[in-house]
């Protein structure tokens, strides 16, 4: 449980039901490009769309008067549901249309849009295909940068990448919301390094120990309601006042 100073029977960290789930339910749409030639690695995939939810946490346009800045407050007022859908050819370049962020990576492109209703999604985002988005890594990822924020997946859930990467992102962003202003600040200006691996089960288990962020799935797709996903382990989160009293946990789509 977080010590966020939100009330804790309303805490957007709490897993049971909450006044929350009463509330209008938006979604965080995420839609990443996969040319059927060119397909891009799965983990770069998940670090870019954990980045690309971080870049538009981050965006002007999400804060005070800004023009998402409603969109993502109803968003984050409720669950912080994400769906990541795929498209390729002429449905990426309608998607590239919208209002949105594109984030790059070595081989992945992501388009983040600002929060929908869940029964609210622009026709031309409705229309692209959500299940069976799977990829592949050609090359075994190398080992992480200790120094850097690492999202570490549950070695012993099997996830398509679309899930995965809602996942990480659902991490990165208990990660934003642990930190101070100038800590994100730095993040940002640094241009949100982050990796994203699967820890191995003697890793997983200190990780889950040691009052990180970490996010548990509600149960709507794929996996079992309560499981645990991803941890967010950020360096400054594993220093004082944050490492020593601060576990933020969260359901998820």
């Amino acid at each position: 449980m977080s010590e966020d100073p939100t009330p804790v029977s309303d805490s957007p960290f709490r897993s049971e039901p909450s006044a929350r789930d009463e509330a209008p339910q938006f979604v965080l749409p995420l839609v990443v490009r996969i040319e059927k030639a060119e397909p891009p690695a799965r983990t770069d995939a998940l670090e870019t769309a954990a980045r690309a939810v971080l870049t538009i946490l981050a965006d002007e346009r999400s804060a005070g008067e800004g023009e998402w800045a409603g969109a993502m407050r109803d968003w984050q007022d409720a669950r912080i549901r994400k769906v990541v859908r795929r498209a390729r050819g002429a449905e990426w370049r309608r998607a590239e249309a919208l209002p949105g962020i594109t984030v790059t990576g070595k081989s992945a492109e992501v388009r983040v849009f600002p929060p929908v209703p869940l029964d609210g999604w622009p026709k031309d985002l409705a229309r692209l295909q959500v299940s069976g988005t799977d990829l592949d890594d050609p090359e075994p990822p190398v080992d992480a940068d200790p120094a850097a924020p690492v999202l570490w997946l549950n070695p012993d859930l099997g996830m398509s990448a679309g899930k995965a990467m809602a996942q990480a992102g659902h991490a990165a962003q208990l990660a934003w919301w642990e930190l101070s202003d100038e800590e994100r600040a730095g993040w940002h200006d640094a241009g949100f390094p982050l990796a994203a691996r699967t820890a191995d089960p003697a890793r997983w288990s200190e990780l889950t120990g040691i009052r990180l962020p970490l996010v548990r799935d509600a149960g709507f797709t794929e996996i079992a309601p309560g499981s645990c996903t991803v941890v967010a382990d950020h360096p400054a989160l594993r220093r004082e006042p944050h490492g020593a009293g601060r576990a933020a946990s969260t359901r998820s789509e």
